[in-house]
């Protein structure tokens, strides 16, 4: 079983900042890959970008060039660095894990919400 605790989700303006953290529970060097989906309301859920292990990552066309997906093997995070906010942005955010032959994983959301 993996427990997956994210953080970081506010209120902010456009063109503003944010960082999402999401905690594993043990080593996340045993998943096959992790990553962030979004869902506004209304819409469904959607790729946001990930880390396949290997060394791929993935970024949905929306978010390139501003969201830096990363993550620390040492502290079992891993992050999303959001810049140049837009209203577009505004979801809730959720961290995603799969382990091979496994099972897939997902966190309990936050929210981020970017005003005009």
């Amino acid at each position: 079983q993996v427990q997956l605790v994210e953080s970081g989700g506010d209120s902010v303006q456009a063109g503003g900042s944010l960082r999402l953290s999401c905690a594993a529970s043990g080593s996340i060097s045993r998943f096959n890959a992790m990553g962030w989906y979004r869902q506004a309301p209304g819409k469904q859920r959607e790729l946001v970008a990930n880390i396949i292990w290997g060394g791929r990552i993935n970024y949905a066309d929306s978010v390139k060039g501003r969201f830096t997906i990363s993550r620390d093997n040492a502290k079992n995070t891993m992050y999303l660095q959001m810049n140049s906010l837009k209203p577009e942005d505004t979801a809730v955010y959720y961290c995603n894990v799969i382990i091979t032959g496994v099972g897939v994983y997902w966190g309990q959301g936050t929210q981020v919400t970017v005003s005009s």
